[in-house]
């Protein structure tokens, strides 16, 4: 059991919904961002996705890319995002963590070393956008024996077909897209979440989450109701993006966790 096992088993007992919030490590810089990260346990966040930031990531939208580019700009690396996680570690064992981010990062730190250093970081799960199932054995296989929880994206494009493959080595949950393109692009309507979330149920008996095109606490709350748990990103890298004090971001993470949470 994971943290992130954990956590999806106490909400189910609570009957409640989970709220999992996307920032990007060091966005704007790393005080800012670690002191963001810190803030989200306290402001409802159940799950934490830390975006590892990469010059060519393919599926976020301008929001997502250009908080990257600020976190490059300022230094981060994949080395720094893990530091990041293991000062977060110092003052909360309980909050699982999440790393969402590309492979080339990985592949360059070398696979063996990052799930020794991301084990070692505190860090509960990963989501690697362009990874296919069919290139299980290059990570998936290898982060699960270490303790990592594999997460994989269904879409609205995956048929009852593909579906299978997908969910091979997934645990942990499975994070349904939506909608069809990159991140902050278009918003999510429960009427068409709902059948495809009781699909992708079934299909992997675990919990299933779904983000983008999630902007607000109503719009959090109406997702919700339909699936195991939202997932905002966008919406709040905005408003560090706009420098709204962290106070503020915070305030608003609130609001969307209490959206979520309220269905």
């Amino acid at each position: 059991m994971t943290r992130i096992d954990d956590t999806f088993a106490a909400l189910a007992q609570e009957n409640r919904k989970a709220f999992v919030a996307y920032v990007m490590a060091g966005d704007p810089d790393f005080d800012t961002s670690l002191e963001i990260v810190r803030g989200l346990p306290g402001a409802g966040v159940d799950v934490i996705e830390l975006g590892v930031p990469f010059t060519d990531p393919m599926a976020d939208g301008p929001t997502i890319q250009l908080a990257g580019q600020r976190a490059l700009s300022g230094g981060m690396t994949l080395k720094s995002t893990l530091e990041l996680a293991r000062r977060f570690r110092e003052d909360n064992q309980t909050t699982p963590i999440v790393l969402m981010g590309y492979y080339n990062p990985i592949y360059s730190h070398g696979v063996d070393r990052f799930l020794a250093d991301a084990t070692a970081a505190g860090i509960d799960g990963l989501i690697v956008v362009d990874l296919p199932p069919e290139e299980d054995d290059e990570l998936c296989v290898p982060a699960q024996a270490a303790g990592l929880n594999f997460i994989r994206l269904a879409t609205p494009t995956t048929d009852d077909a593909r579906l299978p493959q997908v969910l091979r080595n997934t645990s942990g949950f499975v994070y349904y897209v939506s909608i069809t393109g990159i991140t902050g692009s278009a918003e999510a309507e429960a009427a068409d979440v709902g059948p495809e979330v009781a699909r992708i149920r079934d299909a992997a008996g675990l919990p299933v989450v779904v983000g983008f095109g999630i902007n607000a606490p109503a719009r959090a709350r109406a997702v919700a109701e339909v699936s195991d748990g939202v997932v905002v990103g966008s919406a709040i890298v905005a408003r560090i993006a706009a420098g709204d004090p962290v106070s503020d971001v915070l305030g608003f993470v609130q609001s969307l966790a209490d959206g979520a949470h309220g269905a």
